[in-house]
C-alpha cells in the first residue's frame, strides 16, 4: 500500500523547533511520507539527520512584511507542485497558502497553533499589522475541521472567539531515551556556584529577561545566570551585562540542539520562566521550558500566569515572583535556592514528570491523525 504523503510547513529554520520535530516523528511512525518545509537563515546551523525529507528555503528577506509575503509565495508554489494527501500548517504565518491549496486540491488541512498569534507583543504594539493577521485568522479558522493547540486555555480562547474546536497537545519533549548527562566540568560550568538557567528560542520583549539580568546586581558571586537560546532582546541583555559589569555572573550560549541543551538544564539548580502578563498570548502561555525544567529535575521560579501557575502550585515544584522588580527577583532566587524545601521541590519534579510526558501527548496526536481519514 502506497504511503500517504503529508507536507508540514513552519516559518522557522527547523533546527530548534521541538514541537514540529516531534510531530514529524509521530507522522513517520504512522507511516506517512513526510516533507517538512521551513526556511534557512544566514546564521542557521545544519539540521540533524532525520528520516524524512526537509526543505529549507533561502529567502531574499529575513524579516519584515516582504519576508512574510515572499515566504508565503514560495510556500504556495511548493504546495501546489508537490503531491500531498494531508497538509499540516504550523501557526498563522503559514496558514494562508496551506488553506488555499487544501481547497484547490480538496485535501485535509491540519492547523497547529503554537500560541495566540495575534496577541504577541510584536503585533499588539502595531494595530495595523495586527488587524491584517486578525482578518486572515477570522476568515480561515471557523472553516477548519482539524485544529490543534498547546494547552486548554488557548483551546478555550479559540472556541469562544471563533467557535472553533481545538484539541490540545502540550509541548513536552520525549525524555524516554536513555541519556547520560555531561558533568559541569565537561560543559565548562563552575562547580562552586548555584546556576540559574533561562532557556528558549523566544527570549523576547516582555519575558522578564532584562529584569532577570539586572537582578544579578543584587546577588553575590555564588550565583551564575546561564542564558541559552535566541530572541530579540539577547543583544540588549549582552549590553546590559557589560553596563552592569556582570561578566562573571552571567554567561550566554547561542541556541543549540535540544539534545545538547538537556545537559545544561540538568546541571542547573533553578529554572526561570518569568514572562510578563502583558498580553493574552503570554497570559495563556505554557512554554516548552517548563517541562524541560521538570524533566531535568530542577525547581522553577515563575510568574503567575494561568497555565504555569496551575502546574507549579498543583505539584509544589517551585515558587513565584510577585512583580518584576530586579531586587524582588533576586530575593526570590535566594529564597528558593536556600529554602529548606528545595529538595522537596526537586523530588516533586520527578513525580510531576510522570504526568507530563510525551507518551501521553503522543497518543492524543496519533488518535487525532487517525480521525482524518475515518
Amino acid at each position: 500500500m502506497q504511503k500517504k504523503k503529508v507536507i508540514v510547513s513552519v516559518i522557522n529554520d527547523l533546527v530548534t523547533d521541538q514541537r514540529v520535530a516531534r510531530t514529524c516523528s509521530v507522522l513517520h511512525e504512522l507511516n506517512y511520507d513526510i516533507l517538512l518545509v521551513g526556511r534557512k537563515l544566514k546564521v542557521s546551523k545544519p539540521l540533524d539527520n532525520r528520516p524524512y525529507k526537509c526543505i529549507r528555503m533561502k529567502l531574499h528577506f529575513e524579516q519584515g512584511p516582504l519576508f512574510y509575503i515572499w515566504f508565503n509565495i514560495r510556500l504556495f508554489f511548493i504546495l501546489i507542485f508537490t503531491k500531498a494527501d494531508v497538509l499540516f500548517s504550523n501557526d498563522l504565518d503559514t496558514l494562508f497558502p496551506n488553506y488555499l491549496i487544501s481547497k484547490l486540491k480538496s485535501i485535509p488541512l491540519v492547523y497547529d497553533s503554537h500560541e495566540i498569534f495575534c496577541e504577541v507583543p510584536e503585533l499588539t504594539s502595531r494595530p495595523f499589522k495586527k488587524r491584517i493577521w486578525e482578518l486572515l485568522e477570522s476568515w480561515i479558522l471557523p472553516k477548519l475541521r482539524f485544529c490543534i493547540t498547546v494547552n486548554q486555555s488557548i483551546a478555550n480562547y479559540f472556541l469562544e472567539k471563533y467557535n472553533s474546536k481545538f484539541i490540545y497537545i502540550r509541548n513536552i519533549a520525549d525524555y524516554s531515551k536513555e541519556f547520560s548527562i555531561k558533568s559541569k566540568y565537561d560543559l565548562n560550568l563552575p562547580t562552586d556556584k548555584k546556576i540559574v538557567i533561562l532557556q528558549g528560542a523566544g527570549i523576547n520583549i516582555d519575558r522578564g529577561a532584562e529584569e532577570l539580568v539586572e537582578s544579578f546586581n543584587y546577588l553575590n558571586d555564588n550565583y551564575l545566570l546561564l542564558i541559552i537560546g535566541s530572541g530579540d532582546v539577547v543583544l540588549k541583555l549582552k549590553n546590559d551585562v557589560l553596563r552592569f559589569n556582570l561578566q562573571n555572573k552571567v554567561k550566554f550560549i547561542d541556541k543549540i540542539p535540544t539534545t545538547e541543551l538537556r545537559h545544561y538544564t540538568a546541571n542547573a539548580h533553578l529554572g526561570v520562566s518569568i514572562d510578563k502578563d502583558s498580553n493574552l498570548n503570554y497570559h495563556f502561555s505554557l512554554p516548552n521550558k517548563i517541562f524541560d525544567y521538570i524533566h531535568a529535575g530542577i525547581p522553577i521560579l515563575a510568574s503567575k500566569l494561568t497555565e504555569i501557575e496551575q502546574i507549579i502550585s498543583k505539584h509544589q515544584i517551585g515558587i513565584f515572583i510577585d512583580n518584576h522588580n530586579p531586587k524582588h527577583i533576586a530575593s526570590q532566587i535566594e529564597t528558593i535556592l536556600n529554602s529548606s524545601h528545595y529538595l522537596d521541590y526537586k523530588t516533586n519534579t520527578l513525580i510531576a514528570s510522570a504526568q507530563y510526558n510525551w507518551h501521553i501527548e503522543k497518543k492524543k496526536l496519533i488518535d487525532f491523525m487517525n480521525q482524518i481519514f475515518d
